[in-house]
């Protein structure tokens, strides 16, 4: 068991979760609280990040999970440090956004990052969406300048004289000290200010003002869970910048009810079968993604077990960029089988099924005795055990069976 649960809860995630799944929450919370959206929710983007940068290396995952957010703080056994990185850097390495620009080149405004809800079905036919943006431009009334009369120029900022940082210093225990460098609240990062007499009207002084566009996203065959799609030039500018920024979109993929995407290029889906079909032969037809019907046939005499796996060739996703080329549809069948049998048909059943085993019991003084067996609750039986025991082992009683998928053809 974890010792604690603060940074999962913070990403929404159980202690269990797969590096995907954590990458996914992440990018939701990012987005959704990142500075640029949301101003005054800059301490949950700054949590979010630190639980992020802590949970996705493995090394920093398995201290926090044995010692707790202090080790983290106090380096853990063996621990590389004790500080956080920048949540603004975390955010830039995610999304692969270069984090700080290199000196040379044009100068150009802020990426802008938008989150796209998509459905399987889109990322398997192609889809083109609507997206409604607002960016920064420079003002066409004083442009660019924040004043009413260009001769009238900013002042320096005297809060953050001039840099447009301001620094904090938070404890974090015993001997540990962290800096925090944030934007400075008086001139907005801007480093200088304008007196409210001078400013100018239609953008109050920012230089900058806000701008809505529609762009069309074209949503190709195969894309991913996570793909980012970019609009060059079409985010924010600012004056003494060459270039404008790039609108960045990143695609999110709803969870489907049916099909689940594996290895980029299959789909999953969960047969049920009544113990009738799987013993005796059935024929059931699966709705693509596409709205055809595929027909899958077991001929009678074919047992069809409980959690066994077949595939039907070219019928999973799209490739991105070859879509004539497609994966696998990875078939798993899930046989219900009855609560109950009458005893009358045991019989019955005996004489078509294969026989029994025979079971010699023990002879002689040895001692035998006849027990009831009973029901059991195996989530119920491990949350007890893991309240009694704190050192219980959370999969204790639970046995997972992960096969390596094979696909046989017929």
């Amino acid at each position: 068991m974890v010792k604690e649960t603060a940074y999962y809860d913070i990403l929404g995630v159980k202690p269990s979760c797969t590096p995907d799944e954590l990458k996914k929450a992440y990018r939701k919370l990012a987005l959704k609280y990142h500075p640029d959206k949301n101003p005054n929710e800059g301490e949950q983007f700054k949590l979010i990040s630190q639980a992020y940068e802590v949970l996705s290396d493995e090394n920093k995952r398995r201290i926090y999970d044995s010692g707790g957010e202090q080790a983290i703080k106090e380096g853990g056994v063996g621990g590389g440090g004790s500080g956080f990185s920048s949540p603004m850097d975390i955010f830039d390495m995610f999304f692969n956004m270069g984090g700080r620009r290199p000196e040379r080149g044009p100068k150009r405004g802020k990426d802008v990052v938008y989150q796209m809800s998509v459905t399987l079905e889109e990322l398997y036919n192609g889809a083109t969406r609507k997206l409604s943006i607002q960016k920064k431009i420079i003002c066409e009334k004083c442009q660019g300048s924040g004043t009413k009369n260009p001769a009238v120029g900013p002042e320096r900022c005297n809060n953050c004289r001039g840099s447009g940082m301001q620094l904090r210093v938070e404890h974090l225990g015993p001997s540990i000290v962290q800096q925090i460098q944030t934007v400075c609240s008086d001139c907005g990062g801007r480093g200088e200010r304008i007196a409210a007499k001078d400013r100018c009207k239609q953008c109050d002084g920012k230089k900058v003002s806000k701008d809505k566009k529609i762009l069309e996203v074209h949503i190709d065959k195969g894309m991913e869970d996570g793909q980012k799609i970019a609009f060059t030039g079409e985010g924010d500018m600012e004056p003494g910048l060459e270039m404008a920024g790039d609108i960045i979109v990143v695609l999110d993929e709803k969870e489907h009810l049916l099909f689940k995407r594996v290895r980029t290029e299959d789909l999953l889906v969960n047969l049920d079968l009544t113990l009738t079909e799987a013993l005796c032969g059935f024929q059931k037809g699966i709705k693509t993604l596409d709205n055809r019907t595929l027909v899958l046939t077991s001929l009678p005499g074919e047992v069809i077990k409980h959690g066994s796996v077949k595939c039907v060739i070219g019928e999973g996703m799209p490739r991105y960029r070859n879509p004539f080329e497609k994966g696998k549809l990875i078939v798993q069948f899930l046989v219900d089988f009855p609560k109950h049998i009458d005893p009358v048909f045991v019989s019955q059943l005996e004489n078509i099924l294969p026989p029994r085993p025979q079971v010699e019991m023990p002879a002689g003084d040895q001692p035998v005795e006849e027990v009831t067996l009973m029901d059991m609750d195996i989530e119920q039986e491990r949350v007890q055990q893991s309240r009694h025991n704190p050192e219980y082992d959370e999969d204790g009683y639970e046995h997972s069976h992960d096969p390596r998928v094979q696909c046989a053809t017929h």
